[in-house]
Protein backbone atom coordinates (compact mmCIF):
# COMPACT_ATOMS: atom_id res chain seq x y z
CA UNK A 1 0.00 0.00 0.00
CA UNK A 2 1.33 3.35 -1.24
CA UNK A 3 1.05 6.47 1.72
CA UNK A 4 1.80 9.65 1.71
CA UNK A 5 4.73 11.00 2.86
CA UNK A 6 4.64 13.57 5.50
CA UNK A 7 4.21 17.08 4.32
CA UNK A 8 3.39 19.96 6.83
CA UNK A 9 0.48 20.39 4.74
CA UNK A 10 -1.25 17.13 6.53
CA UNK A 11 -1.25 18.71 9.97
CA UNK A 12 -2.42 22.12 9.65
CA UNK A 13 -5.01 22.84 12.14
CA UNK A 14 -8.01 23.99 9.93
CA UNK A 15 -7.54 20.75 7.85
CA UNK A 16 -7.47 18.82 10.63
CA UNK A 17 -10.74 20.34 12.11
CA UNK A 18 -12.56 19.88 8.51
CA UNK A 19 -11.45 16.25 8.24
CA UNK A 20 -12.83 15.63 12.16
CA UNK A 21 -15.95 17.35 11.19
CA UNK A 22 -16.64 15.34 8.28
CA UNK A 23 -15.29 11.91 9.92
CA UNK A 24 -17.65 11.86 12.44
CA UNK A 25 -20.42 9.68 13.08
CA UNK A 26 -20.05 7.28 9.96
CA UNK A 27 -18.49 10.51 7.67
CA UNK A 28 -15.37 9.77 5.70
CA UNK A 29 -13.51 12.39 3.48
CA UNK A 30 -10.10 12.45 1.77
CA UNK A 31 -7.61 13.95 -0.22
CA UNK A 32 -8.23 14.40 -3.56
CA UNK A 33 -6.01 15.24 -6.93
CA UNK A 34 -3.17 17.34 -6.92
CA UNK A 35 -2.29 17.39 -2.91
CA UNK A 36 -1.80 13.85 -3.56
CA UNK A 37 0.05 14.09 -6.90
CA UNK A 38 2.20 16.95 -6.41
CA UNK A 39 3.04 15.51 -2.30
CA UNK A 40 3.99 12.46 -3.92
CA UNK A 41 6.28 14.03 -6.05
CA UNK A 42 7.78 16.25 -3.66
CA UNK A 43 6.74 19.04 -5.22
CA UNK A 44 5.01 22.21 -3.15
CA UNK A 45 1.03 21.31 -2.68
CA UNK A 46 -0.85 24.95 -3.05
CA UNK A 47 -4.18 23.68 -3.38
CA UNK A 48 -5.80 20.73 -0.91
CA UNK A 49 -9.14 19.73 -2.11
CA UNK A 50 -11.11 17.05 -0.14
CA UNK A 51 -14.26 14.75 -1.34
CA UNK A 52 -16.36 12.93 0.50
CA UNK A 53 -19.36 10.74 -0.10
CA UNK A 54 -21.86 13.45 2.28
CA UNK A 55 -24.17 15.79 0.24
CA UNK A 56 -23.72 19.23 0.23
CA UNK A 57 -26.44 20.08 2.99
CA UNK A 58 -24.26 17.59 5.44
CA UNK A 59 -21.19 19.15 4.92
CA UNK A 60 -22.04 22.64 5.40
CA UNK A 61 -24.20 21.50 8.66
CA UNK A 62 -21.40 19.66 9.62
CA UNK A 63 -18.23 22.18 9.15
CA UNK A 64 -20.61 25.17 10.76
CA UNK A 65 -21.06 22.98 13.58
CA UNK A 66 -17.35 22.71 13.95
CA UNK A 67 -17.75 26.69 13.54
CA UNK A 68 -16.03 26.48 10.08
CA UNK A 69 -17.07 28.39 7.77
CA UNK A 70 -18.51 27.52 4.36
CA UNK A 71 -18.91 29.29 1.36
CA UNK A 72 -21.27 27.75 -1.28
CA UNK A 73 -18.89 27.91 -4.83
CA UNK A 74 -20.39 25.38 -6.59
CA UNK A 75 -23.22 23.98 -4.21
CA UNK A 76 -25.16 22.71 -7.63
CA UNK A 77 -22.51 20.71 -8.40
CA UNK A 78 -21.63 19.24 -5.12
CA UNK A 79 -18.84 21.82 -4.02
CA UNK A 80 -18.21 24.37 -0.97
CA UNK A 81 -15.15 25.94 0.00
CA UNK A 82 -14.58 25.88 3.80
CA UNK A 83 -12.39 28.46 5.24
CA UNK A 84 -10.81 27.20 8.25
CA UNK A 85 -7.47 29.06 10.37
CA UNK A 86 -6.78 30.91 6.90
CA UNK A 87 -6.98 28.01 4.42
CA UNK A 88 -9.34 27.96 1.78
CA UNK A 89 -10.71 24.18 1.01
CA UNK A 90 -12.92 23.16 -2.07
CA UNK A 91 -14.83 19.63 -0.62
CA UNK A 92 -17.04 18.09 -3.22
CA UNK A 93 -19.22 15.47 -2.69
CA UNK A 94 -18.95 12.16 -4.84
CA UNK A 95 -20.46 12.26 -8.11
CA UNK A 96 -20.71 10.41 -11.28
CA UNK A 97 -21.70 12.10 -14.82
CA UNK A 98 -25.33 11.99 -15.94
CA UNK A 99 -24.66 13.97 -19.73
CA UNK A 100 -22.00 15.95 -20.54
CA UNK A 101 -21.76 18.18 -24.02
CA UNK A 102 -18.13 19.37 -24.00
CA UNK A 103 -18.42 21.89 -22.53
CA UNK A 104 -20.43 21.41 -18.95
CA UNK A 105 -21.73 18.11 -17.29
CA UNK A 106 -24.94 17.19 -15.85
CA UNK A 107 -23.58 15.39 -12.03
CA UNK A 108 -25.74 13.39 -9.49
CA UNK A 109 -24.51 12.81 -6.47
CA UNK A 110 -22.74 9.36 -5.67
CA UNK A 111 -20.96 7.10 -2.81
CA UNK A 112 -18.54 5.43 -4.95
CA UNK A 113 -15.30 6.35 -4.57
CA UNK A 114 -14.22 4.85 -7.78
CA UNK A 115 -17.05 6.24 -9.72
CA UNK A 116 -16.00 9.68 -8.79
CA UNK A 117 -12.52 8.87 -9.57
CA UNK A 118 -13.50 7.78 -12.95
CA UNK A 119 -14.76 11.14 -14.16
CA UNK A 120 -11.16 12.25 -13.64
CA UNK A 121 -9.11 13.76 -16.58
CA UNK A 122 -5.88 11.39 -15.99
CA UNK A 123 -4.95 8.77 -14.01
CA UNK A 124 -2.35 11.05 -11.68
CA UNK A 125 -5.13 13.59 -10.90
CA UNK A 126 -7.62 10.50 -9.67
CA UNK A 127 -5.17 9.34 -6.55
CA UNK A 128 -7.31 9.68 -3.27
CA UNK A 129 -5.16 9.34 0.08
CA UNK A 130 -6.76 9.07 3.42
CA UNK A 131 -5.83 12.05 5.49
CA UNK A 132 -4.99 10.58 8.94
CA UNK A 133 -3.01 7.23 7.83
CA UNK A 134 -2.35 8.67 4.11
CA UNK A 135 -3.08 5.40 2.47
CA UNK A 136 -3.45 5.99 -0.87
CA UNK A 137 -6.14 4.68 -3.58
CA UNK A 138 -5.38 4.20 -7.05
CA UNK A 139 -8.33 2.52 -9.28
CA UNK A 140 -6.59 3.49 -12.69
CA UNK A 141 -2.78 2.64 -13.21
CA UNK A 142 -2.00 6.26 -11.61
CA UNK A 143 1.27 6.13 -9.08
CA UNK A 144 2.49 3.64 -11.71
CA UNK A 145 2.00 6.37 -14.55
CA UNK A 146 3.22 9.31 -11.99
CA UNK A 147 6.57 6.66 -11.96
CA UNK A 148 6.88 6.83 -15.33
CA UNK A 149 6.22 10.31 -16.09
CA UNK A 150 3.07 9.37 -18.47
CA UNK A 151 -0.15 11.81 -18.44
CA UNK A 152 -2.78 9.12 -19.80
CA UNK A 153 -6.35 9.74 -20.20
CA UNK A 154 -8.16 7.33 -17.52
CA UNK A 155 -10.25 4.73 -19.45
CA UNK A 156 -10.98 5.45 -23.33
CA UNK A 157 -9.43 8.57 -24.24
CA UNK A 158 -11.88 9.60 -26.78
CA UNK A 159 -14.76 9.96 -24.75
CA UNK A 160 -12.62 11.79 -21.73
CA UNK A 161 -12.40 14.35 -24.37
CA UNK A 162 -15.82 14.13 -25.26
CA UNK A 163 -17.01 15.09 -21.80
CA UNK A 164 -14.74 18.51 -21.55
CA UNK A 165 -12.71 19.25 -24.73
CA UNK A 166 -10.72 21.56 -22.88
CA UNK A 167 -8.96 18.44 -21.58
CA UNK A 168 -7.46 18.59 -25.07
CA UNK A 169 -4.98 21.47 -23.31
CA UNK A 170 -4.92 19.88 -20.31
CA UNK A 171 -3.50 17.12 -21.69
CA UNK A 172 -0.10 19.11 -22.84
CA UNK A 173 -0.14 21.61 -19.76
CA UNK A 174 0.18 18.33 -17.41
CA UNK A 175 2.47 16.70 -20.36
CA UNK A 176 4.76 19.70 -19.87
CA UNK A 177 4.64 19.60 -16.39
CA UNK A 178 4.78 16.06 -15.06
CA UNK A 179 5.63 13.85 -18.43
CA UNK A 180 8.92 12.91 -19.38
CA UNK A 181 9.94 11.18 -22.67
CA UNK A 182 7.58 10.50 -25.49
CA UNK A 183 3.87 10.95 -24.90
CA UNK A 184 1.20 8.48 -23.94
CA UNK A 185 0.55 7.48 -27.43
CA UNK A 186 -3.02 6.77 -26.87
CA UNK A 187 -3.99 9.71 -25.33
CA UNK A 188 -1.77 11.98 -27.63
CA UNK A 189 -3.30 10.24 -31.34
CA UNK A 190 -7.42 10.89 -29.08
CA UNK A 191 -6.49 14.53 -28.77
CA UNK A 192 -4.86 15.56 -32.06
CA UNK A 193 -7.68 13.87 -33.89
CA UNK A 194 -10.00 15.96 -31.52
CA UNK A 195 -8.48 19.41 -31.95
CA UNK A 196 -11.38 20.88 -34.16
CA UNK A 197 -13.71 20.46 -31.30
CA UNK A 198 -11.51 23.15 -29.38
CA UNK A 199 -13.64 25.67 -31.38
CA UNK A 200 -16.85 24.97 -29.08
CA UNK A 201 -15.38 25.99 -25.79
CA UNK A 202 -15.80 29.91 -24.22
CA UNK A 203 -13.07 32.01 -25.51
CA UNK A 204 -12.04 32.44 -21.98
CA UNK A 205 -11.88 28.74 -20.88
CA UNK A 206 -9.25 28.70 -23.78
CA UNK A 207 -7.40 31.73 -22.97
CA UNK A 208 -7.44 30.43 -18.85
CA UNK A 209 -5.38 27.46 -20.69
CA UNK A 210 -2.89 28.88 -23.56
CA UNK A 211 -1.93 30.93 -19.93
CA UNK A 212 -0.97 28.27 -17.82
CA UNK A 213 0.93 26.68 -20.61
CA UNK A 214 2.55 29.81 -21.28
CA UNK A 215 3.12 30.72 -17.73
CA UNK A 216 5.04 27.09 -17.49
CA UNK A 217 8.78 27.28 -16.88
CA UNK A 218 9.87 26.29 -20.50
CA UNK A 219 7.03 26.13 -22.23
CA UNK A 220 8.81 25.43 -26.01
CA UNK A 221 9.16 22.09 -26.62
CA UNK A 222 5.11 21.62 -25.32
CA UNK A 223 4.50 24.81 -27.82
CA UNK A 224 5.99 23.38 -30.22
CA UNK A 225 4.23 20.57 -30.10
CA UNK A 226 0.77 21.75 -30.27
CA UNK A 227 2.03 23.36 -33.32
CA UNK A 228 3.15 20.29 -34.87
CA UNK A 229 -0.10 18.61 -33.73
CA UNK A 230 -2.16 21.52 -35.25
CA UNK A 231 -3.62 23.42 -31.95
CA UNK A 232 -2.88 26.64 -33.28
CA UNK A 233 -4.01 26.10 -36.31
CA UNK A 234 -7.33 25.92 -34.60
CA UNK A 235 -6.95 28.29 -31.63
CA UNK A 236 -4.42 30.48 -32.99
CA UNK A 237 -3.95 30.71 -36.82
CA UNK A 238 -1.91 34.13 -36.27
CA UNK A 239 0.30 32.43 -34.48
CA UNK A 240 3.64 33.47 -36.31
CA UNK A 241 5.81 31.01 -38.87
CA UNK A 242 9.41 32.06 -37.13
CA UNK A 243 7.67 31.34 -33.48
CA UNK A 244 10.21 29.02 -32.02
CA UNK A 245 12.90 31.44 -33.05
CA UNK A 246 11.42 34.27 -31.25
CA UNK A 247 10.87 31.95 -27.74
CA UNK A 248 14.45 30.63 -28.02
CA UNK A 249 15.03 34.31 -27.90
CA UNK A 250 12.72 35.63 -25.75
CA UNK A 251 13.68 32.54 -22.55
CA UNK A 252 17.33 33.31 -23.22
CA UNK A 253 16.65 37.05 -22.14
CA UNK A 254 14.14 36.74 -19.83
CA UNK A 255 17.13 34.31 -17.95
CA UNK A 256 19.67 37.19 -18.51
CA UNK A 257 17.74 39.66 -17.72
CA UNK A 258 16.48 37.63 -14.26
CA UNK A 259 12.40 38.84 -15.60
CA UNK A 260 9.65 36.96 -14.29
CA UNK A 261 7.99 34.91 -15.83
CA UNK A 262 4.68 36.59 -17.86
CA UNK A 263 2.35 34.37 -20.37
CA UNK A 264 1.22 37.69 -21.81
CA UNK A 265 4.73 38.06 -22.96
CA UNK A 266 5.12 35.29 -23.98
CA UNK A 267 1.69 35.00 -25.91
CA UNK A 268 3.06 38.51 -27.91
CA UNK A 269 6.32 36.09 -29.01
CA UNK A 270 3.83 34.11 -30.85
CA UNK A 271 2.75 36.30 -32.62
CA UNK A 272 3.30 38.43 -35.89
CA UNK A 273 4.68 42.19 -35.76
CA UNK A 274 1.32 43.42 -36.65
CA UNK A 275 -0.67 45.46 -34.27
CA UNK A 276 -3.67 44.99 -36.10
CA UNK A 277 -3.32 41.25 -35.86
CA UNK A 278 -2.54 41.66 -32.02
CA UNK A 279 -5.33 43.58 -30.91
CA UNK A 280 -7.65 40.98 -33.06
CA UNK A 281 -6.20 37.81 -31.19
CA UNK A 282 -6.98 40.16 -28.03
CA UNK A 283 -10.36 40.34 -28.88
CA UNK A 284 -11.21 36.63 -29.87
CA UNK A 285 -9.40 35.58 -26.20
CA UNK A 286 -11.63 38.06 -24.56
CA UNK A 287 -8.65 39.89 -22.66
CA UNK A 288 -8.97 42.95 -20.50
CA UNK A 289 -8.62 46.35 -22.41
CA UNK A 290 -5.13 46.69 -20.97
CA UNK A 291 -3.44 43.57 -22.09
CA UNK A 292 -4.91 43.94 -25.70
CA UNK A 293 -3.28 47.49 -25.51
CA UNK A 294 0.07 45.91 -24.30
CA UNK A 295 -0.31 43.31 -27.01
CA UNK A 296 -0.54 46.02 -29.95
CA UNK A 297 2.46 48.45 -28.18
CA UNK A 298 4.53 44.86 -28.59
CA UNK A 299 3.46 43.78 -31.85
CA UNK A 300 3.55 47.62 -33.18
CA UNK A 301 7.43 47.86 -31.70
CA UNK A 302 9.22 45.02 -32.32
CA UNK A 303 11.55 46.79 -34.27
CA UNK A 304 11.81 49.14 -32.51
CA UNK A 305 14.71 47.71 -30.30
CA UNK A 306 17.12 50.03 -31.54
CA UNK A 307 15.52 53.58 -29.55
CA UNK A 308 16.84 53.97 -26.34
CA UNK A 309 14.52 51.68 -24.08
CA UNK A 310 13.52 54.78 -21.65
CA UNK A 311 12.53 56.58 -24.51
CA UNK A 312 10.56 54.17 -25.65
CA UNK A 313 9.10 53.30 -22.63
CA UNK A 314 7.60 56.95 -22.53
CA UNK A 315 6.21 56.06 -25.43
CA UNK A 316 4.16 52.89 -24.88
CA UNK A 317 4.91 52.07 -21.16
CA UNK A 318 7.71 50.44 -19.15
CA UNK A 319 5.97 46.63 -19.42
CA UNK A 320 5.70 46.78 -22.91
CA UNK A 321 9.14 48.52 -23.94
CA UNK A 322 10.48 46.11 -21.72
CA UNK A 323 8.93 43.04 -23.39
CA UNK A 324 9.64 44.31 -26.90
CA UNK A 325 13.62 44.07 -25.73
CA UNK A 326 13.23 40.58 -24.59
CA UNK A 327 11.28 39.30 -27.62
CA UNK A 328 13.27 41.06 -30.32
CA UNK A 329 16.14 43.02 -28.30
CA UNK A 330 18.97 43.06 -26.15
CA UNK A 331 18.63 41.57 -22.71
CA UNK A 332 21.14 44.39 -20.97
CA UNK A 333 18.96 47.05 -22.33
CA UNK A 334 16.59 46.44 -19.97
CA UNK A 335 18.60 46.87 -16.60
CA UNK A 336 18.17 50.39 -17.72
CA UNK A 337 14.94 50.31 -16.30
CA UNK A 338 15.34 49.15 -13.25
CA UNK A 339 13.84 51.37 -10.25
CA UNK A 340 12.91 53.79 -13.10
CA UNK A 341 9.38 55.45 -14.06
CA UNK A 342 8.24 57.49 -16.60
CA UNK A 343 8.80 61.02 -15.34
CA UNK A 344 6.38 63.96 -15.69
CA UNK A 345 7.58 66.96 -18.54
CA UNK A 346 8.10 69.64 -15.79
CA UNK A 347 5.86 71.88 -17.49
CA UNK A 348 2.49 72.58 -18.55
CA UNK A 349 0.32 74.55 -21.05
CA UNK A 350 0.15 77.73 -18.08
CA UNK A 351 3.76 78.06 -18.08
CA UNK A 352 3.67 78.78 -21.56
CA UNK A 353 0.92 81.18 -21.55
CA UNK A 354 2.74 82.67 -18.41
CA UNK A 355 5.68 83.46 -20.69
CA UNK A 356 3.19 85.83 -22.91
CA UNK A 357 2.36 83.52 -25.63
CA UNK A 358 -1.70 83.50 -26.45
CA UNK A 359 -4.19 80.65 -25.21
CA UNK A 360 -4.31 78.43 -28.91
CA UNK A 361 -2.46 76.20 -30.86
CA UNK A 362 0.76 78.07 -30.16
CA UNK A 363 0.65 76.66 -26.44
CA UNK A 364 0.17 73.31 -27.83
CA UNK A 365 2.65 73.29 -30.63
CA UNK A 366 5.38 74.43 -28.62
CA UNK A 367 4.43 71.84 -25.53
CA UNK A 368 5.25 69.17 -28.18
CA UNK A 369 8.10 70.37 -29.62
CA UNK A 370 9.35 70.31 -25.94
CA UNK A 371 8.55 67.05 -24.99
CA UNK A 372 9.95 65.72 -27.95
CA UNK A 373 13.20 67.71 -27.19
CA UNK A 374 12.94 66.22 -23.56
CA UNK A 375 12.81 63.04 -24.75
CA UNK A 376 15.32 63.12 -27.13
CA UNK A 377 17.62 64.29 -24.65
CA UNK A 378 16.68 61.62 -22.03
CA UNK A 379 14.47 63.35 -19.65
CA UNK A 380 16.60 66.27 -18.36
CA UNK A 381 15.73 68.36 -15.06
CA UNK A 382 13.71 71.37 -15.02
CA UNK A 383 15.89 74.03 -15.52
CA UNK A 384 16.79 72.37 -19.28
CA UNK A 385 13.32 72.21 -19.68
CA UNK A 386 13.05 75.91 -19.29
CA UNK A 387 15.85 76.48 -21.29
CA UNK A 388 14.00 74.92 -24.29
CA UNK A 389 10.66 76.34 -23.74
CA UNK A 390 12.59 79.37 -24.05
CA UNK A 391 14.30 78.40 -27.18
CA UNK A 392 11.05 77.42 -28.70
CA UNK A 393 8.61 80.34 -27.59
CA UNK A 394 11.87 82.67 -29.56
CA UNK A 395 11.53 80.48 -32.42
CA UNK A 396 7.97 80.60 -32.41
CA UNK A 397 8.35 84.79 -31.81
CA UNK A 398 10.81 84.76 -34.85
Amino acid sequence: MTRLPDAEWRDRPGLRRIVAALSADGGAVKIVGGAVRDTLLGLPVTDIDLATPLLPQEVTRRLQAADVKVIPTGIAHGTVTAVASGDHHEITTLRHDVETDGRRATVAFADDWREDAARRDFTINALYADPDTGAVDDWFGGLDDLRAGRVRFIGDAATRIAEDHLRILRFYRFAARFGRGSLDPVSHAAVVTARQSLKSLSRERIADELTKILALPDPRAIVGQMAADGMFAVLLPEQDPDFAATLDRLLANEVAAGANIAAHRRLAALLPAEPTIAEQVASRLRLSTRQRKYLAAVAGHREDVARPIRQLAHAIGIDAARDVHLIAGDADAVRDLTGWQVPMLPIKGGDIVARGIAVGPDVARILKDVEAAWVAENFPDAARVAELVDQKIGRTSD
